[in-house]
């Protein structure tokens, strides 16, 4: 029998193809993750390899539908084949399940996942899977259409409300309604302070802090740093003020031997700028344009410098052949370096979610949030880090160097929602902020 092969963004997309293709009489032998390639940005796909039977053609009245066939699949005899009694029985079956999904209004899913393992025990075999599946929730949707609306209560109505005046997405939104639907009491939904407290709570739980690796005690070099980023969120600002917050003498604290890298001497003025805060810091900065020459200042320094900082090029989330050759060149800088995005904190989630997206093919380490001071709301930027489980390393909140910029911590993005009550006290209990705010080294 001809195996045949459909590749899509999803399972779902590849099962649409192939039946607008080939018809709903198909059975799935196996699906595949496709691994994203880097040039070009080429998103991970999915792969269905399938076999094709034919059946009886579609009447205007009724019957089976004959499906198209490729030219090497189609059968030897043009005789049609008889429909089975197992396809009669799959349909009967399917019409039975509809029938009990619209008296107890049960979940699609679960009725599929019923289909399926009846069929298993009657030896039928699904050659409609996605089809019956689309259907029961078209049915489920009219059902819920039809049916009174869910009143929620009154302290989740107000939370919904509060998260999405935050700028939280809505998948986040949902997440955290449902959450408290399973986890609060009808007693502890009667206290909003507690409600308040409890979701507070949740949205700490999904932001995630950055830590610095550790340095193995006798590990020769010191720690290199690299910024990228799209063009406009502040790199170069962000980079002299994490020169200046370890390079100079703050707070007791002995400053440590800092250099400065970058590859962003073309723009108009930014060589003169990072001149300028190297001047008056007394740190060294250098000019690299190729990878060989960027490997051998990384290869003569790193073992006498505490901390390389590498400035990049602003680029573009949609150039993708520029971001590829940003990415050969920093490979240079191996692979101990550290990489952060840099990221505004004033843009959309849906373009929060695509720069996330499309530098990924750096493997970046952690998200350095920028123009903090720029926003109202932070709903967007946890909703978007939280779905792809993102760490937050620094944050900058103004254009002053080297003042506006501390580490990230769950306390400061929680004190900038608006509407909560937060209480500073207990959350600083619960999310140790202790040494957040604190550039120790190591």
């Amino acid at each position: 029998m001809q195996v045949y092969v459909e590749r899509g963004v999803s399972r779902g997309d590849c099962l649409q193809k192939i039946v607008s293709k080939y018809g709903i009489f198909f059975t799935e032998l196996r699906t595949r993750n496709i691994p994203a390639k880097f040039f070009g940005f080429i998103p991970e796909k999915v792969e269905v390899e399938f076999v094709i039977s034919p059946q009886r053609s579609l009447a205007a009245g009724g019957g089976l539908w004959q499906a198209p066939l490729p030219a090497a699949a189609a059968p030897v005899s043009s005789r049609q084949p008889e429909a089975s009694q197992k396809d009669e029985t799959t349909l009967d079956f399917v019409e039975r399940k509809k029938r009990v999904l619209a008296a107890a209004g049960k979940d699609p899913e679960r009725v599929f996942r019923e289909v399926q393992e009846e069929e298993e025990e009657t030896g039928l075999q699904s050659r409609n899977q996605q089809i019956i599946l689309d259907t029961l929730k078209e049915i489920q949707e009219k059902i819920n259409t039809g049916s009174p609306p869910k009143t929620d209560h009154p302290s989740l109505s107000r939370i919904s409300q509060m998260l999405r005046q935050n700028d939280f997405s809505e998948r986040y939104t949902a997440a955290i309604l449902e959450k408290a639907h399973k986890e609060l009491s009808l007693e502890t939904l009667e206290d909003f302070n507690a409600v308040q407290d409890r979701v507070l709570g949740w949205i700490g739980e999904s932001i995630k802090i950055y830590r610095t690796p550790a340095r193995p005690e006798f590990s020769p070099g010191g720690r290199i740093m690299v910024l990228i980023g799209p063009t406009g969120v502040g790199k170069t600002t962000t980079l002299a003020k994490l020169a200046a917050i370890y390079g100079i003498e703050n707070s007791g604290r002995r400053p440590l031997s800092v250099r400065i890298i970058t590859i962003d001497a073309f723009r108009i003025g930014a060589k003169d700028q990072i001149e300028d805060y190297g001047d008056i810091m007394e740190i060294p900065v250098s000019y690299i344009d190729n990878r060989r020459d960027l490997r051998r200042e990384i290869d003569l320094y790193s073992e006498e410098t505490d901390l390389i900082l590498v400035d990049t090029i602003g680029r573009s989330p949609r150039d993708s052949v520029k971001l590829g050759e940003m990415k050969e060149l920093l490979d240079a800088c191996g692979s101990k370096a550290e990489i952060h995005l840099v990221l505004s904190a004033s843009i959309t989630t849906s373009n929060i979610e695509h720069i996330l997206q499309q530098f990924e093919p750096f493997n970046y380490q952690a998200v350095l949030l920028t123009k903090l001071d720029e926003t109202r709301h932070v709903g967007n930027v946890i909703s978007a880090l939280a779905e792809k489980e993102k760490p937050v390393s620094y944050i900058t909140d103004g254009q002053i160097v080297p003042k506006d910029i501390r580490k990230a911590s769950v306390v400061r993005f929680l004190i900038n929602l608006d509407e909560f009550r937060v209480d500073r006290e207990e959350i600083e209990k619960r999310f140790s902020s202790a040494d957040a705010d604190q550039f120790q080294w190591g």
